[in-house]
């Protein structure tokens, strides 16, 4: 069972601003920006913040990185109204924070497989590289539509250069690596290797096809999940999956818990009035 600290939700639930320190332009549509707060510097990767853009809203990010200089990163797809506006701030602009909120990835065995697609990566590109502090032997999978939408590929290369893993990367029109699914690969590779747990965050399909093939394999899983937020803390229920909160139980969800949500695991999400919608 994932462990969470519930300590976050009481203790970092008020907004600190802060100054953006920089801001890269990963692709065409996703930026990372990155800022100093002490209260971030302990975070786990699979942690999520609330972050404020001054007169427009609060949104939920993934915590991308956390680094030995004091920064800690947020990784923003241009997606809707909030992130536009996001994308349009520079440095030196201020925004807020709330958090870190939620439970996180638990590092379990010496050899493991990450798969990520999309926006998806930024958790796990934060995680392969406390699974390099801790030499566990690694497969990254990680997909994309184009080799323009690639993402994190470089800093992932980085963080595995110094141990024993393997990097894969699938594109569905061909354009970078192979041609294909992030998940197509799965069955065949469970097959012929034996890892001790898998980790996986991005579009909802891809996770619950790869938590099938995990079940099929015997083999633990933890997936990062993502549903509409309001306050972060397991109040509003804007978040619902199943019975789970996903701020509050979340949202990193283990085999366990998967299995208990499959009946709406990319199936369905629900909007921002809380109607089930399917995905």
């Amino acid at each position: 069972m994932l462990r969470r600290l519930s300590v976050y939700p009481i203790a970092y639930n008020w907004t600190r601003t802060v100054k953006i320190e920089k801001i890269v332009d990963e692709n065409p549509r996703v930026k990372t920006f990155y800022f100093r707060d002490k209260f971030c510097l302990k975070a786990r990767p699979g942690q999520f913040l609330m972050i404020w853009i001054p007169g427009v809203d609060e949104i939920p990010l993934s915590i991308s990185g956390v680094y030995s200089d004091g920064l800690v990163s947020v990784t923003v797809a241009k997606v809707g109204e909030a992130t536009k506006a996001m994308h349009g701030l520079k440095r030196n602009n201020l925004i807020g924070v709330r958090g870190p909120f939620g439970n996180f990835f638990e590092i379990s065995g010496k050899k493991v497989l990450l798969i990520g697609g999309g926006t998806g990566m930024a958790p796990l590109a934060f995680l392969a590289e406390k699974l390099a502090e801790n030499s566990c032997e690694t497969t990254f999978i990680i997909g994309a539509k184009t080799a323009e939408e690639l993402l994190l590929l470089e800093r992932v290369k980085r963080a595995l250069s110094g141990q024993k893993s393997k990097i894969i990367v699938f594109t569905e029109d061909g354009s970078f690596g192979l041609k294909g699914m992030a998940t197509d690969p799965l069955n065949n590779l469970l097959r012929e290797e034996k890892y001790d747990v898998i980790y996986a965050c991005g579009p909802e399909s891809m996770i619950r096809k790869a938590f099938l093939a995990a079940e099929e394999a015997g083999i633990p899983f933890q997936a990062s999940l993502e549903r509409i937020m309001r306050c972060g803390i397991g109040i509003c229920g804007s978040c619902m999956l199943g019975k789970y909160r996903v701020c509050r139980d979340g949202p990193v969800f283990d085999s366990q818990r998967l299995r208990e949500v499959m009946d709406e695991l990319g199936k369905y999400k629900r909007n921002f009035n809380g109607k089930k919608v399917s995905l």
